[in-house]
């Protein structure tokens, strides 16, 4: 729903940001749907999102009206295990802008000011692309390998790509995507990956044939197929975000006898700094992820109609 609603106020610690790109991730439609966080509605999503500092609240130091920042959403408690062991994106009580709290796909948003990093000379459509990197490298995190050479990545969205985008910076330069849409793996080609259509006999020939395999596709029939791809003593990623009543099957003795490791990936761990280094490393070409800007209004029919034919990451932007 599209509506007005009062100006927030920052409190102590707090800070008004003026929003200027927020971006849509899968996650914002299971939000809505409640499948995902605490279902505490009304509820303003957005978890991906850049902007202007519009105004401080009392006790703020760490930024200036005026500054150019990115949010980094999530909320942790601080005290329990995951936090204690420095897996903030593990909290047993996690919250997050545009998920428990109100987000940023509205005009002013209030956050925390220690939850602001500064975002340079880089453009805003660039700057809301932090929270997925910080998502992306999170998951290569959980995996990656200094003797890794070959991965394959299912789904060639946004994700996807932002995934490729770290393993290659990470050192694995034989990157392949899979698809089931032409038009993104030549968009996954333009960015120097391979690409093989899902189903082909070109995508057999890979059968147990690298060290990584990634499902980025949230889709059950594609990551319970992982194990048929990773080479002995390989490893796999569920990075997508499956149905959570979906069940795959994995035979316990090919995990054995191949020694195969299969990890799951949640959300970013405080990693918004890097997520911009890298951003920054790779040049203005990144915002070819982004398919399609789009005004709050029209951002809110998306989110209840769906997203067009073939879109890739959409944003909000203001003037």
């Amino acid at each position: 729903m599209f509506a007005s609603l009062p100006d927030p106020v920052a409190g102590a610690g707090e800070v008004i940001i003026q929003v200027k790109a927020s971006g849509i991730c899968h996650t914002d439609f299971e939000v809505l749907k409640a499948n995902y966080g605490t279902s505490t509605f009304p509820i303003v999503p957005g978890h991906e999102y850049a902007g202007i500092v519009a105004d401080v609240g009392p006790g703020v130091t760490e930024v200036a009206i005026g500054d150019r920042v990115v949010v980094d959403p999530n909320i942790e408690c601080g005290s329990c295990r995951a936090c204690r062991r420095g897996w903030a994106h593990l909290c047993e009580t996690l919250g997050a802008n545009g998920v428990t709290r109100n987000g940023g796909f509205a005009e002013l948003s209030v956050v925390k000011a220690t939850s602001l990093h500064p975002i340079g000379d880089l453009t805003f459509t660039t700057a809301a692309l932090a929270e997925p990197m910080g998502c992306a490298l999170n998951g290569v995190g959980a995996v990656h390998e200094p003797w890794m050479e070959t991965a394959l990545i299912f789904g060639a969205g946004p994700m996807g790509l932002l995934i490729g985008i770290a393993l290659k910076n990470h050192g694995i330069l034989d990157i392949a995507f899979a698809d089931i849409d032409d038009t993104r793996l030549e968009l996954a080609e333009s960015f120097g990956f391979g690409a093989v259509a899902s189903g082909s006999a070109d995508l057999e020939k890979l059968h147990q044939g690298v060290d990584l395999a990634v499902d980025a596709t949230g889709v059950s029939a594609v990551a319970g197929r992982l194990a048929h791809f990773i080479a002995n003593g390989g490893k796999g990623l569920f990075f997508g975000v499956c149905p959570s009543d979906a069940r795959i099957e994995i035979s316990p003795f090919e995990v054995f006898r191949r020694q195969l490791t299969l990890a799951g990936s949640h959300s970013l761990n405080h990693n918004i700094p890097k997520a911009l280094d890298m951003i920054a490393t790779f040049g203005p070409g990144i915002e070819r992820i982004v398919s399609h800007q789009m005004s709050l209004e029209q951002v809110s029919k998306v989110l209840s109609d769906g997203a067009p034919k073939r879109s890739l990451k959409i944003q909000a932007v203001t003037s």
